[in-house]
């Protein structure tokens, strides 16, 4: 169990690097356009040529034919690794213009094809994936401090704090999420910046997902203010903000990171479902969910499978989370037990 913990954690962490770390693996700009390459499909990396076999993989520049695009076999571009091409911010704070891998003009190696204006896939793969996953993030810590604050008011206090916080949680609990989501962001401002519309729709997504976590930490609680040793420290004249930090805090921690390993997926997935209805992060922005938007061409849909990559990206991302989330809550139940 431990050694299955300690794999999903290193994928875990390593898809997030990647993410930290898009504008040094992604090999352009995800919003540089080639008008010339319109829905160009992945670029096949070559190991052999007329000469023989490379040790160095390579690409041929391509050109677009009447109906499909053909390679330049007479001159072929090496891949090269950690190349100079377009700056960006490393980690939002550095300038720098170093990527991992790129091929010289006028050849381009689009690892996942482009869009329909000639956009690197994969490199808007990764910079929507910080989109994605930031907003899931952000908007699970915002859900679970919400919640974890009302339901230990909730549960400690009891009474009149109890009834009015979990008669509110119930109200939340009964509404359609997805459509009370979608009617909340569309009630918001459309006009707005992106970086603005990425704050608003994880303000949005964390405040209606509290309810479910503070009805959790309210069982806690409620469980742990009974025990003996609580009561004994109550009795010697402990203070409630003792008691809290000392002993109902501690028994919080694993119910809490295991419930962050659930709702991070869910939250994504909420993200992903606004921009994918235009009601999130908008172009040039990338996120996972506008770029999906195109496939709401039916043409597109069927012609150009690559464009589904993102979706592949919030499968393989949410199976990872999940697969945690199973494994942590089947160690906190073995630990409880």
């Amino acid at each position: 169990m431990r050694l299955k913990t300690f794999f999903l954690l290193a994928a875990l962490v390593a898809l997030h690097l990647v993410l930290v770390f898009a504008g040094f693996i992604a090999p352009y700009d995800p919003a540089a356009q080639d008008r010339d390459l319109p829905y160009a499909q992945p670029t096949e990396l070559h190991f052999r040529d007329a000469a023989g076999w490379h040790l160095r993989p390579f690409v041929y520049a391509r050109t677009i034919a009447p109906d499909s695009y053909v390679e330049d076999t007479s001159r072929s571009f090496s891949v090269h690794m950690f190349v100079r091409a377009s700056s960006y911010r490393l980690l939002g704070i550095f300038q720098t213009n170093w990527h991992l891998f790129g091929v010289a003009a006028p050849a381009r190696i689009a690892l996942l094809g482009t869009d329909g204006f000639g956009r690197d896939e994969f490199s808007r793969v990764l910079y929507g994936g910080q989109i994605s996953v930031a907003a899931g993030i952000a908007a699970t810590l915002i859900a679970l401090l919400v919640g974890s604050i009302f339901g230990m008011l909730a549960g400690f206090f009891g009474d009149w704090a109890d009834e009015s916080l979990m008669g509110t949680t119930e109200l939340f609990l009964s509404l359609p999420w997805l459509y009370f989501l979608l009617g909340m962001r569309a009630f918001l401002p459309l006009h707005v910046s992106a970086l603005k519309t990425f704050f608003l729709v994880t303000c949005v997504i964390g405040v209606i997902g509290w309810a479910r976590p503070a009805r959790l930490v309210r069982g806690v609680v409620l469980s742990v203010r009974s025990r003996n040793y609580v009561l004994a420290a109550r009795g010697f004249g402990a203070s409630n903000f003792y008691l809290l930090r000392r002993h109902i805090l501690p028994e919080l921690s694993g119910i809490l990171l295991t419930q962050a390993t659930v709702l991070v997926p869910r939250y994504i997935a909420a993200e992903v479902t606004l921009s994918f209805f235009g009601l999130g992060v908008s172009e040039p922005m990338a996120s996972w969910g506008n770029m999906l938007s195109t496939l709401q061409q039916y043409s597109v849909l069927v012609s150009y499978a690559w464009m589904l990559a993102p979706m592949g990206a919030l499968i393989i991302t949410s199976v990872i989370y999940s697969l945690l989330a199973d494994t942590l809550h089947s160690q906190l139940k073995f630990h409880s037990s």
